[in-house]
C-alpha cells in the first residue's frame, strides 16, 4: 500500500504561488515545497509573511523541517528557501541541471559573484534519487520542459508537480524561457500522467479557469489525462499548440528580480558599501531606439 503524506497548501494571492508544507505523520520530519518570499517591485522592498504562515504551522504540528526544495528556478516570484533554512537549519534543494540555468542567467545580470557549479545549493538532485523523510522517501522526478531545470518530488502517492502542469482546466506550462523545450514539456507530462491514476499531483500555481469560481491545486494522475491542453493530442500536435501559444504571452511581472536571486538559491546579489543589495535591470536598445 502507497502511504500518504500529511500535506498543507499555503496560497500566496500576489503571485498566485503555493507553497507546500509536506511531512510524515509518525515522525514528524517535513519539507517545504517552493517557499515563496513576498517582494514588492514598487519599492524594492521583500517581507517574510507568506513564509511565516509556513513557520507558524510547523510550530503548531511539531514539525522538524529538513529540506527546502525548489522545483525549479522561478521566473514569477522570489523563494524564502533561506528563511526557512535560517529558522529550522533545513537543507536547500534543487534540480541538478540549475548549472545549466546558471550559465545561461549568470552572464546575462553580471553575476560576478555566482559560482555556476550549483554550489549556492545544500542538495542537487538527479532523477531517481530519494530523500529520507521520516518513515517516508521523496523520490526526484526529472520534468523538464518549462526549463531545463524542473524536477517534481514524489512522496507515497503524492506528487508536487512544480510548473510543468496546471489544473485539468487551465492547461500546461509555458516553454519560451531560456532551456525550455514543449517536446521535452510533453515527454515530461507523460511521464507524471504514467503513474497510477489516483496519485495526487499538486500544482505550483492556479489562475482560475475561465468559468471557475475558486483556486484550486490539488487533482489526480487521471483528471489531468483530461488537461484541456492534452486530451487526443499527439507530441507533434502538443508542440505546435505549445510554440504558438507561447509566442502570444507576455512577460512574467518578477522574472528579472525573480531569476536574480533564485539562481543563488535565494540570495540576494552581495550588498554594496551602503548596505543595501541590488538586483539588476539590463537594457536593451531597439534598432529604431538606438541613440546616435
Amino acid at each position: 500500500m502507497i502511504e500518504s503524506p500529511e500535506i498543507r497548501g499555503f496560497f500566496d494571492d500576489q503571485t498566485n504561488t503555493i507553497t507546500y508544507l509536506v511531512w510524515d505523520a509518525a515522525t514528524r520530519a517535513a519539507a517545504v515545497v517552493d517557499p515563496v518570499l513576498d517582494y514588492d517591485p514598487a519599492d524594492g522592498t521583500v517581507d517574510t509573511r507568506s513564509a511565516g504562515k509556513v513557520l507558524v504551522a510547523v510550530e503548531e504540528l511539531g514539525l522538524s523541517v529538513v529540506y527546502v526544495l525548489e522545483t525549479h528556478a522561478h521566473a514569477d516570484h522570489l523563494s524564502a528557501a533561506p528563511l526557512i533554512k535560517a529558522k529550522t537549519g533545513a537543507r536547500i534543494g534543487i534540480g541538478v541541471r540549475i548549472r545549466d540555468v546558471q550559465k545561461v542567467f549568470r552572464p546575462m545580470f553580471c553575476a560576478d559573484d555566482l559560482k555556476v557549479d550549483g554550489s549556492d545549493f545544500d542538495l542537487l538532485v538527479s532523477d531517481g534519487d530519494r530523500l529520507p523523510l521520516g518513515d517516508l522517501e521523496i523520490e526526484v522526478m526529472e520534468t523538464p520542459g518549462h526549463t531545463a531545470a524542473d524536477v517534481s518530488y514524489r512522496v507515497g502517492d503524492a506528487v508536487f508537480v512544480g510548473d510543468t502542469l496546471f489544473m485539468p482546466d487551465y492547461g500546461t506550462a509555458r516553454t519560451d524561457f531560456p532551456g525550455g523545450d514543449a517536446r521535452q514539456l510533453y515527454r515530461s507530462i507523460h511521464k507524471l500522467l504514467s503513474l497510477p491514476p489516483e496519485t495526487r499531483l499538486f500544482m505550483c500555481h492556479d489562475y482560475k479557469a475561465p468559468g471557475r469560481d475558486e483556486y484550486r491545486w490539488e487533482t489526480t494522475v487521471e483528471q489531468e489525462r483530461r488537461n484541456v491542453h492534452l486530451a487526443g493530442a499527439t507530441e507533434d500536435q502538443f508542440v505546435a499548440m505549445r510554440e504558438a501559444r507561447d509566442a502570444t504571452l507576455s512577460t512574467p511581472k518578477l522574472l528579472l528580480p525573480s531569476i536574480q536571486v533564485n539562481i543563488r538559491a535565494g540570495r540576494l546579489p552581495p550588498a554594496e558599501e551602503n548596505g543595501v543589495s541590488y538586483l539588476r535591470i539590463p537594457v536593451r536598445f531597439k534598432e529604431a531606439a538606438r541613440p546616435g
